[in-house]
């Protein structure tokens, strides 16, 4: 298996720079190939701005979708994006792997999202009509292949279950695992938390990287998050409601979209 895992911490010599030799080292003993695009490293350009079109004319507005889909089209990105959009179909596992940082990403790991994934390469692909509207939650470019977020947090895990002040962890990484993830086709894993990151000792930390270790064993066997598909006629075209009988007495927001006949 192929696998490129994106990584997104400002110090290597540190917790998520010590689970990543972890995770690596791990995949490489069961024979799989193994990718890293540490971000900090590379000295990755977040923001996108004109310079991402080489082809644009430099008097006109920025479109970004346009733009993007534009230079996707005519092999006209920067050397940095189509490097790592060739690196995504070469994967047949990705993992984002990040410290949780206000609620979210790190910028620079959004950053890598906004600039690589380029309308027609990641969106924007697929029939839309009254039957469908595109290949995207569940179908795509990356449909297939499977992915997973590998985050670290400081707070405690009571803190980010259902009932604590932070909020369900599963709801705060919904955007990531579903909008990003999901939406262009991967098929998504539950996601690996290590909390109280700060406050790891070396007892600790042994136990969580035998954690690692193991979740790295099972990429191929794990059952993925049941997410509802588009176009498996879960969803009404073109609202993209989720039809109302499908939807469990009293249940809203993110919970809607799981699908418990997949479990």
């Amino acid at each position: 298996m192929n696998v490129l895992i994106v990584f997104a911490h400002p110090e290597r010599h540190s917790l998520n720079g010590a689970l990543l030799d972890v995770a690596v080292a791990e995949l490489a003993a069961q024979g799989h190939e193994v990718r890293v695009s540490d971000l900090y490293a590379m000295h990755w350009k977040a923001a996108v701005d004109k310079d991402d079109f080489p082809a644009l004319s430099s008097d006109g507005p920025l479109k970004v979708w346009k733009a993007s889909h534009d230079g996707f089209a005519a092999d006209a990105l920067t050397p940095d994006v189509k490097a790592e959009q060739e690196k995504l179909l070469w994967a047949d596992m990705v993992i984002l792997q990040f410290p949780l940082w206000w609620f979210a990403m790190p910028a620079i790991l959004k950053g890598w999202v906004d600039r690589v994934y380029a309308s027609g390469f990641a969106y924007g692909v697929g029939e839309h009509s009254d039957r469908r509207w595109g290949d995207r939650y569940g179908e795509g470019v990356m449909a297939g292949k499977r992915a997973m977020l590998m985050v670290t947090a400081g707070g405690w895990p009571e803190h980010y279950s259902d009932r604590g002040i932070n909020g369900p962890i599963d709801d705060l990484l919904f955007p990531i695992n579903h909008g990003i993830l999901f939406y262009p086709g991967f098929t998504v894993l539950p996601p690996f938390v290590a909390y109280r990151v700060d406050r790891m000792d070396e007892p600790k930390f042994t136990i969580l990287a035998d954690q690692v270790r193991e979740r790295m064993k099972t990429l191929e066997t794990i059952a993925p998050i049941p997410y509802r598909k588009q176009n498996d006629g879960d969803y009404q075209i073109p609202t993209m409601e989720l039809l109302p009988e499908l939807a469990p007495p009293g249940a809203r927001g993110f919970e809607v979209h799981l699908a418990p006949e997949r479990d």
